[in-house]
């Protein structure tokens, strides 16, 4: 039997995924020469860690095991990920640890901010663990830090990865109301799937929770993604495309899912970049203003960069 331990955090050694233990191993398929990346090694890397680390953050970067953490920590480019490193879910998936979590940490919203202002970020993205341990899910504690960075780094966008909030209500409202420029919540996988793949979560409550944020208030962007090659057909991503755009999603990314160890779901296919490219192509002809594809696409890979456009093409559209 393999157990998973956690070596990332300073605590005792313990299982990072205790749910997963005693589940047989899944074997996924050889990696594809396009999903290899280099190992970080930059000076921009170092500088990026080390600003997380004296603020005492942690990152979704590192939690989840992200691929592009050389590529982006070079650019000074991070994910935070507020309120704690341990999840009250245990996705299939997901590499974050699961257990129960420690109480809010009130000072974290300013640490947050004062790593936004050392890193020089013009645009900031803000993810969280699930916290269903709390009445609000965290909705406050997630307010509370886009106030946070606004007040330190008035001109910096701020884009926020949310929980779904389930059974959890008004959170929502906390957060639109503290008016992050982009709302992001991924979907993760098309419906068929979300028994074995994401089973603490319901997909069309989360079409639903990305529809109200465009009823609240409609000039917030909203943002969802996927990731595929956990076994679901072609036919099944363009449904949750045409469910996406019902809801007013203006954002779709689609990635490829990687296994974090062999105790998660397994890979059951490769997607090509091909294939990534038509479905790109498709999900601009239903009517989203931003789409990223690509077999190393994540939700805030190029995010700066990606929220530029989104507004181009808010503004080419309003012509």
């Amino acid at each position: 039997m393999v157990t998973i331990v956690d070596t990332l955090s300073n605590t005792p050694l313990r299982p990072r995924h205790p749910e997963k233990v005693n589940r047989p191993d899944s074997a996924s398929p050889p990696k594809p020469s396009w999903i290899r990346v280099k190992a970080p090694t930059s000076r921009g890397y170092a500088d990026t860690r080390n600003i997380v680390r004296e603020n005492g953050l942690v990152t979704v970067c590192e939690e989840a095991g992200c691929p592009n953490i050389g590529e982006c920590w070079d650019k000074k480019h991070a994910t935070f990920m507020i309120m704690g490193d341990t999840c009250t879910r245990a996705c299939a998936f997901c590499n974050v640890k699961t257990g129960l979590p420690a109480a809010l940490d009130a000072g974290e919203p300013a640490h947050v901010a004062e790593a936004t202002f050392k890193l020089g970020l013009t645009h900031v993205v803000v993810t969280s663990v699930d916290r269903d341990d709390l009445t609000d899910g965290g909705a406050a504690h997630i307010a509370a830090t886009i106030r946070a960075i606004r007040e330190k780094c008035p001109t910096t966008t701020i884009e926020v990865l949310t929980p779904d909030f389930l059974r959890k209500d008004g959170a929502l409202e906390l957060v639109v109301a503290a008016k992050p420029d982009v709302f992001n919540h991924n979907l993760e996988t098309v419906p068929s799937r979300y028994l074995s793949v994401r089973p603490g979560a319901r997909y069309f409550h989360s079409i639903r929770l990305l529809q109200r944020v465009k009823e609240i208030d409609p000039t917030i962007f909203t943002k969802s993604g996927i990731m595929v090659g956990l076994g679901e057909e072609r036919h099944e991503v363009l449904q949750v495309m045409d469910d996406l755009r019902s809801a007013e999603v203006d954002f779709l990314t689609i990635g490829q899912y990687l296994q974090p160890t062999r105790k998660h779901h397994a890979v059951m296919r490769f997607v090509t970049p091909d294939e990534f490219s038509g479905y790109e192509t498709v999900a601009y002809t239903k009517g989203f203003l931003m789409v990223s594809a690509s077999p190393l696409t994540r939700s805030s890979h190029h995010a700066g960069e990606d929220f530029a456009k989104l507004k181009a093409a808010r503004a080419a559209t309003a012509r």
